[in-house]
C-alpha cells in the first residue's frame, strides 16, 4: 500500500512519505498545520485511496478518552432492573463501544480518525497511550480484554491549540502541513475547479497572497476560504478584469466575508485604504 495523493487531493511529497511512513511504522500520524489545509480530509484521501473504510472520531472539549474505549451505561440498566428486565442479569448489554473499539473489532483494516485532538483537556492523549501503542484494552465490568483484529492506520489532527504531552508525541509519526506555496494551491485550485477562469484564479491568488501578508491579520485567509471565495466569484460573475484594476485605495477584496472572518481584520484593511487614500492626496 502506498499513498500518492488522489484525484481530488494534492498531496506534497513530504506529505506522501509522513503518511507512508506512518504506515510502515504502524505509528498514529500526527497531523499539524493551519486550520483549513485540508487535515481532516487527508484521512479521507488515505482511505479511500488505501480502499479501507473510514471511523471518525471528532473530540470536543468535554470529551474523555474512555469513551473512545466505550462507555457503561449504569442509567438503563437500573431502569430495567426496575421494570424487571431480563437483560439486566447480562451486563454486556450496557456496554457501548467507542470509536477505538469499533476500529479494534472491524473485520477488514480501516482508517481511524481522531480528528482535533487539541481541543480535550490536557490528559487526553495519555489516557490513549497504551491504547494506541498495544491496541488493546481491559473492559472492566465484564473482565474482557479487547485487541485489535487489525491494526488501524491512525491519524491524528491538531490546530496547535495546546502542547500535547510528550510521551504521547514520542508514538506518534509527526507532520507539519506547511501552507501551500502558489505553485502547490494553484494545483489544489485546479483539482476543485478545472474548468474556472486561469486568468480569474491568478489574479484571485494574487489578491489572496497579498491579504495573507499583511502584517497583523489575526485571522489569516486559508486554502479553504480560497476556495470558497473562488466558488462566490464564478457564481457572482466577477469578470478577473475588476480584480486586476481594483483600485488600491479599496483594501477590502470583493465577497471579502468569504476570506475575513473577525471584524478587526476587516477593521485593518479599512485603515490601510483610509492610509492609502491619504498618501495618494
Amino acid at each position: 500500500m502506498n499513498f500518492t495523493g488522489t484525484k481530488n487531493y494534492v498531496a506534497t511529497k513530504d506529505l506522501q512519505m509522513a503518511v507512508n511512513a506512518a504506515v510502515t511504522l504502524q505509528r498514529p500520524l500526527l497531523i499539524k498545520g493551519e486550520p483549513g489545509t485540508g487535515k481532516t480530509l487527508l484521512a479521507e484521501e488515505v482511505a479511500a485511496a488505501l480502499g479501507m473504510p473510514l471511523m471518525q472520531w471528532h473530540v470536543k472539549s468535554t470529551t474523555k478518552a474512555q469513551q473512545g474505549l466505550y462507555e457503561y451505561d449504569a442509567v438503563s440498566r437500573l431502569r430495567d432492573s426496575q421494570l424487571g428486565n431480563d437483560k439486566v442479569n447480562d451486563v454486556a448489554n450496557y456496554i457501548n463501544k467507542g470509536k477505538l473499539w469499533q476500529a479494534f473489532d472491524a473485520d477488514e483494516r480501516v482508517v481511524l480518525l481522531i480528528d482535533e485532538i487539541d481541543k480535550a483537556d490536557i490528559e487526553f492523549p495519555n489516557d490513549l497511550l497504551v491504547e494506541l501503542d498495544k491496541m488493546e484494552f481491559h473492559v472492566y465490568e465484564t473482565g474482557e480484554r479487547v485487541q485489535a483484529r487489525h491494526r488501524p492506520v491512525v491519524i491524528i489532527t491538531s490546530n496547535n491549540e495546546k502542547e500535547l504531552p510528550d510521551a504521547f508525541l514520542r508514538r506518534c509519526f509527526f507532520h507539519y502541513i506547511n501552507f501551500p506555496d502558489k505553485d502547490t494551491m494553484k494545483a489544489i485550485v485546479d483539482v476543485h475547479y478545472p474548468d474556472i477562469s486561469q486568468a480569474l484564479v491568478a489574479e484571485a491568488m494574487q489578491m489572496f497572497f497579498d491579504v495573507r501578508e499583511i502584517p497583523g491579520l489575526k485571522k489569516k485567509p486559508s486554502t479553504s476560504e480560497l476556495l470558497d471565495w473562488l466558488k462566490l466569484l464564478m457564481a457572482d460573475e466577477i469578470p478577473e478584469d475588476l480584480l486586476a484594476n481594483r483600485d488600491p485605495t479599496k483594501a477590502i477584496p470583493p465577497l471579502y466575508g468569504a476570506l475575513l472572518k473577525n471584524e478587526q481584520d476587516v477593521q485593518l484593511l479599512e485603515r490601510l485604504a483610509f492610509m492609502s487614500r491619504r498618501e495618494q492626496r
